[in-house]
């Protein structure tokens, strides 16, 4: 992270909405905006995305977005922050969205067990295990947020009625509604009850995190696109 990031103690005093997550939020701009704005979203929420390739790649991170949501279990510091994580581990990873690629690769004709890892996708993925190894709670929640409120700025851009086709309409109502709307901000909460009380240094190193998932997004999605994205810092 560079060094010219105001921090969140100066920031804050100005700022119209001085919660945690939005310091986050507006200090990975433009990489933030780029992501929920990006041309691959929007044609997801049209239905003209061809989704092949995207959902192959998507798919390899199911398992390392499970056991991350496992170490946030494990790294939660109160009872009340454990459950809705593990409920949404169980209800919706392990569930309703392993199911949805499971239907949506076979309608695609894809062999998702097959696919070579593009190198935004090893990227992400080696994020994901870098923040599961150190066992921080607030960097698990970093990554996490990332992931889910950046998908949520997309999907929440979709005009009724969505798409006929259910491998667009369904990905798009994984990731909008009240149910999911309520994780966000659950994820968003953790942050904002638990970064301001960091220690600088250790509030950015929750920024520097939350800066590279959201860059691999953007980078993610220009994958998709078929368009070059720089390397992740």
């Amino acid at each position: 992270m560079s060094d010219d990031v105001t921090s969140f103690d100066r920031w804050r005093v100005t700022a119209g909405e001085p919660a945690f997550s939005e310091w986050l939020r507006s200090s990975s701009e433009p990489d933030w905006t780029a992501v929920v704005t990006h041309p691959f979203a929007a044609a997801i929420t049209r239905g003209e995305a061809d989704m092949r390739h995207y959902l192959a790649q998507d798919f390899q991170f199911v398992d390392a977005f499970t056991a991350l949501l496992g170490a946030a279990v494990a790294s939660a510091d109160s009872f009340e922050a454990r459950v809705p994580i593990g409920r949404f581990l169980g209800l919706t990873v392990a569930d309703t969205e392993r199911g949805y690629f499971h239907r949506a690769l076979a309608a695609l004709g894809v062999n998702f067990a097959a696919p070579t890892p593009e190198p935004v996708t090893a990227d992400f993925r080696a994020l994901m295990d870098e923040a599961r190894s150190s066992a921080d709670y607030p960097l698990i929640i970093a990554v996490l947020c990332v992931a889910e409120w950046t998908y949520l700025g997309w999907a929440s851009r979709a005009a009724d009625p969505l798409p006929e086709n259910f491998v667009h309409r369904e990905w798009i109502e994984l990731h909008e509604g009240p149910e999911f709307r309520a994780w966000v901000g659950f994820l968003r909460g953790e942050l904002d009850r638990l970064g301001p009380g960091l220690p600088e240094a250790e509030q950015r190193r929750v920024l520097d995190v939350f800066r590279r998932t959201t860059h691999l997004e953007r980078r993610f999605f220009d994958m998709a696109a078929g368009t070059s994205g720089q390397a992740c810092p």
